[in-house]
């Protein structure tokens, strides 16, 4: 659209509409209803029909509103405005699809989908703006340091937009406004904002003045501004309809910088766009984003998208995904305890195949929709989730600071150990209560605070697995003189950190112990790449092999045979046991996969937990699982992940288990009459013995729900 039709000046724009869209009393906003549910806190299936430029005279309304409904969908988010219009705005600088003419692709099929009884939500993109924007405003635009405009790498036409700007404070909500104004939505969503990557270097005149974003203060200075723009537009969309919310685009799952508690304090809804994988990108990387949602929105409102299209690197937006991909991917939201939210890019979709996908994995949870509305995670053992280690923590040897956090997940699924992902912020007394063991991968970066949080739940019989150098850093990435942690796991540090020399170190076996089961035949062991050398202790199990040349042959022999450094530091105080590996054992299955170190960390786990955990799941293959608290009863998901697709690649085909044998323990008090496997759709039989059920799953083909009632 050419900004020469726009009769209005800006100014007036958000005028009118401030004096519509902004009067409560004109819509009949009832503030009192702020302590009544809001509608997205019982959503339990959402939809995207992204709309591309060409859409307003190619999409058949009519047909995509009977697919969303076939899917019962609760939700479903359309594209209003931001980088492109969709309706006939007013505001200056807001630019229309150019065949937008006559049409209000927005407006009518919002129409359509509230006459089906499905909610819209707005989708905005608040990234790019048009040349005449930028022109007009060019303190909305990101900078390069040598001062020139940030453009689309892709389409250079569109220039980025900075979030230090009045673009989001004026701009932004004037946006909101007029569509609360005229048009029935729900709510509205960003694309690509906030994200939780790392912040972006911005050389603006505004930018100049801030601390350097890679830095703690500029870190802090960040999340402040995403905190207020995220308040601003929420409070902007609830000035219509009580309920209404705005919801910010997140994912990233383990990856994730921006603090995500602190997010979550003002979130009403979390929407991980996390919509699949590609290249190196194990299965199950939609049920770490669950876990990592989960462990800061505490139970309320999670989705996640599914892209139905082929999300692959080299990508092609506008083909499906396998059938089974899709699946599984949607199968670990649901598992997670997220709200599945599935997407197709473009309104005139030549390719079909994703339609039943959808379609059938949909109308399944809708017939069993009590199932999946859950109270709470049922498990017992918590995972540390650290974003500063994320953010600020320097890993020796490079490469991404989540590989300590992946090769603990890895072994976890090796081990089936049932557990929760636990936010770094949240280690007080009302959220460790739950668990009787902790796991800490590598949290190298905690405060005074965290410190002492760690040491209480050890004084009240919490047991705790850390491994390399947790705690040897202060929350600003400050190397700490002392480790924290010392007195806690009974190791103290003796020397500076240790790097491999061809091999990696190795561990010697000292005495028979549980952890060792398994390794009955050797007495060396693999044990990490790098080390920090401890004091020694009293009665090791282990002792450090210090790494020797790889090549060439005739070096390959160990210059020290024996050292009395302990390679792992076991202590039982009271009820409370603590495990401490001063190596990279974590990091370092992750990168060979070296099953020694799998079985070493599983039997460790398992040594300092001590009992069962309140669901074991027992059988061959490769399997994740979650075990809720729900409306009727209890629901355990398995997820099957054995597949040779399973680190890289798309599932095709499954890959069925057998038999997965279920024991139980319910809690005090609770009861059951029936157990049921909903993707089978029969009962099972099923022994009870006091507090204990145990009942077979009879085989998995992707994925399988056992609701306990």
């Amino acid at each position: 659209m050419n900004e020469s039709t726009n009769k209005m000046t800006r100014r007036e724009a958000v005028s009118i509409v401030s004096a519509t869209a902004l009067t409560p009393h004109l819509f009949g906003a009832d503030r009192q209803n702020a302590e009544r549910t809001p509608w997205y806190a019982t959503m339990r299936r959402c939809g995207q029909t992204n709309f591309n430029e060409r859409d307003p005279i190619e999409l058949d309304i009519g047909w995509w509103v009977d697919y969303w409904s076939s899917l019962k969908l609760d939700a479903l988010l359309l594209n209003a405005g931001g980088i492109m219009a969709f309706y006939p705005t007013k505001i200056p600088y807001h630019h229309r699809s150019q065949f937008l003419d006559g049409h209000d692709l927005f407006g009518d099929f919002t129409k359509a989908a509230k006459a089906a009884k499905i909610r819209v939500v707005a989708r905005l993109d608040c990234n790019y703006v048009y040349e005449e924007a930028y022109k007009a405003h060019p303190e909305w635009v990101e900078r390069t340091s040598d001062g020139n405009p940030v453009t689309s790498p892709e389409s250079p036409w569109l220039y980025k937009t900075c979030m230090y700007s009045a673009y989001f404070t004026e701009q932004m909500p004037a946006i909101i406004r007029e569509v609360n104004s005229l048009y029935d939505v729900d709510g509205f969503f960003t694309n690509g904002w906030p994200s939780t990557g790392r912040p972006p270097k911005c050389y603006c005149e505004a930018c100049r003045k801030l601390a350097d974003p890679s830095t703690p203060e500029g870190y802090e200075q960040h999340l402040a501004r995403v905190l207020d723009v995220w308040k601003l537009w929420d409070s902007t969309a609830k000035q219509k309809k009580w309920d209404s919310v705005y919801v910010g685009n997140l994912g990233g799952g383990i990856r994730a910088v921006t603090n995500l508690s602190r997010i979550a304090g003002v979130a009403g809804w979390f929407n991980a766009d996390h919509q699949g994988r590609s290249r190196e990108t194990p299965i199950w990387d939609c049920a770490q984003q669950g876990r990592v949602a989960q462990a800061v929105m505490k139970g309320r409102t999670i989705t996640n998208v599914t892209g139905s299209y082929a999300n692959t690197s080299p990508l092609w937006r506008h083909t499906s995904k396998a059938p089974l991909e899709a699946t599984m991917w949607m199968a670990q939201t649901t598992a997670s305890g997220m709200t599945p939210w599935y997407h197709w890019l473009g309104g005139k979709p030549e390719d079909h195949r994703w339609e039943k996908t959808g379609r059938d994995f949909f109308q399944w949870i809708a017939a069993n929709e009590a199932h999946f509305t859950n109270r709470h995670s049922i498990a017992t053992l918590g995972v540390v989730f650290s974003q500063r280690t994320n953010a600020f923590y320097q890993p020796p040897g490079g490469r991404d600071a989540t590989e300590f956090l992946q090769g603990m997940y890895k072994a976890l699924l090796d081990g089936r150990f049932l557990f929760d992902f636990v936010h770094e912020d949240d280690l007080g007394p009302e959220t460790l209560a739950k668990y009787k063991a902790l796991i800490l991968p590598n949290a190298a970066l905690l405060s005074s605070t965290q410190c002492a949080q760690l040491r209480d739940y050890a004084s009240r019989g919490g047991s705790l697995l850390a491994t390399f150098e947790t705690g040897f850093y202060d929350e600003s990435s400050n190397p700490r003189s002392d480790w924290a942690l010392s007195d806690l796991f009974g190791a103290k540090v003796a020397a500076k950190r240790v790097g491999p020399n061809g091999n990696a170190a190795y561990a010697r076996i000292e005495r028979p112990h549980p952890i060792l089961s398994g390794f009955e035949n050797t007495k060396l062991l693999p044990f990490a790449e790098y080390y920090v050398p401890l004091a020694p202790v009293q009665d090791a199990v282990l002792t450090v092999i210090p790494p020797f040349p790889a090549f060439p042959p005739e070096m390959v022999y160990p210059r020290v045979e024996h050292t009395d450094q302990p390679a792992i530091v076991l202590r039982q105080q009271g009820s409370s046991r603590t495990v401490y590996f001063p190596g990279d054992i974590d990091r370092a299955y992750w990168r060979s996969q070296n099953p020694d170190l799998s079985r070493l960390l599983v039997n460790s786990i398992r040594w300092m937990i001590q009992e069962a955990a309140p669901v074991v799941v027992a059988g061959e293959g490769m399997v994740e699982l979650f075990a809720w608290r729900t409306q009727p009863g209890f629901a355990v998901h398995v997820l099957n992940y054995n597949n040779p697709e399973m680190m890289r690649g798309w599932f095709t085909h499954p890959y069925p288990l057998g038999a997965q044998k279920i024991r139980m323990t319910l809690p005090s008090g609770a009861d059951i009459s029936r157990v049921k496997l909903l993707r089978a759709g029969r009962d099972v039989p099923f022994v009870k013995n006091g507090r204990t059920v145990e009942f077979t799953i009879p085989a998995v083909a992707d994925y399988e729900v056992a609701a306990l009632v």
